[in-house]
């Protein structure tokens, strides 16, 4: 593949880095920080521009929080001039990231996600008798700085361009010169660029017939159960030897028993919400509720935070399981 190079004028254009603002501050708007960068925002980004093509830009300082949703996390956020950066870089860069990707990833791709996956595998499983999921053990964790910036190295060639990158990764590391931090756009598109020299084993030398991946949470199918098995043991040794990585214990099993995929469990002719995700949407909806019913939120607040959880629960046969829920939640207002 031919490296691709000249982007640090396109990155540091001011019209991109505009868009980048208001790509940053998009449903955050009001927030203190984002007000203040507002409030002087042609100079602070002409200083960006500086830092860009000086190659002086500030990477690190991140504030970091817990999250429990649907499992425990550290997530790490950036200063807000470096997620106007982040987006700065990924506006130009984007396209040459997604020239890597096979049309079977999923994760942190226009037109692609969360729900393209999810029919992508149904599709699948209606044509194999047997699927193996897959899962990397501390996904996030477990990248090696070394092997990303060799990746990285191989697709781009912009010198500039790669300096701000390794800048971006060597600032955040939970030991032994790994890890990126959840949370961050540029951690996103490293994460799934990482992972897509094993999308192109899987394809071009495994020969799986069907495969799905979201993030490190991947979906292989075939009609031979033996050799799906195979198939799984080649490609964590593969994994093992070429990204460091580890696979969790193999999930192999009949598709007539329902895959676990993505927060769901897929059948033929149904889909489950996983018993994580009722947990999931039985204690934020009480946690919104009350937030409600308490003035701590507005009406709009409320809205604005519970519809994408109930979207979520709408791609599964769950209205009952709703309804339940609605009706526990709510009924302490009165």
């Amino acid at each position: 593949m031919k490296r691709q190079g000249q982007l640090l004028d396109h990155i540091a254009d001011l019209n991109n880095l505009y868009e980048a603002f208001y790509k940053a501050q998009k449903g955050k708007a009001h927030k203190p920080a984002i007000c203040a960068y507002r409030e002087q925002l042609q100079a602070n980004l002409r200083t960006l521009r500086l830092q860009i093509t000086s190659g002086s830009v500030e990477t690190g300082t991140y504030r970091s929080f817990t999250i429990y949703d649907p499992k425990k996390r550290l997530i790490c956020a950036t200063p807000f001039p470096q997620r106007v950066l982040h987006h700065a870089l990924m506006n130009v860069c984007h396209p040459f990231f997604e020239k890597q990707q096979i049309g079977e990833s999923f994760a942190s791709r226009r037109g692609k996600g969360t729900y393209a996956a999810l029919d992508k595998a149904r599709e699948y499983k209606r044509h194999y008798r047997w699927f193996l999921k897959l899962d990397v053990r501390k996904y996030f964790e477990s990248i090696d700085h070394a092997l990303l910036k060799k990746q990285l190295y191989r697709l781009f060639k912009d010198k500039d361009v790669l300096l701000i990158f390794e800048k971006i990764i060597d600032s955040y590391s939970t030991g032994e010169n790994k890890s990126v931090p959840i949370g961050n756009l540029t951690s996103q598109y490293f994460a799934n660029h990482y992972l897509s020299v094993a999308d192109h084993c899987v394809k071009e030398v495994l020969r799986v017939p069907a495969y799905v991946r979201y993030m490190d949470d991947m979906v292989l199918w075939h009609n031979d159960k033996g050799k799906l098995l195979e198939t799984g043991c080649r490609f964590q040794e593969f994994v093992a030897r070429e990204l460091d990585l580890e696979l969790k214990p193999f999930c192999l099993n009949a598709t007539t028993k329902g895959l676990p995929f993505l927060g769901y469990r897929l059948f033929s002719d149904r889909v489950w919400l996983s018993p994580r995700s009722k947990k999931r949407f039985m204690d934020t909806s009480s946690r919104y509720a009350c937030n409600l019913q308490t003035g701590l939120w507005t009406q709009k607040k409320f809205a604005n935070h519970f519809m994408p959880l109930v979207a979520f629960t709408e791609y599964a046969n769950a209205r009952e399981f709703r309804k339940k829920v609605y009706s526990k939640c709510f009924a302490c207002e009165e």
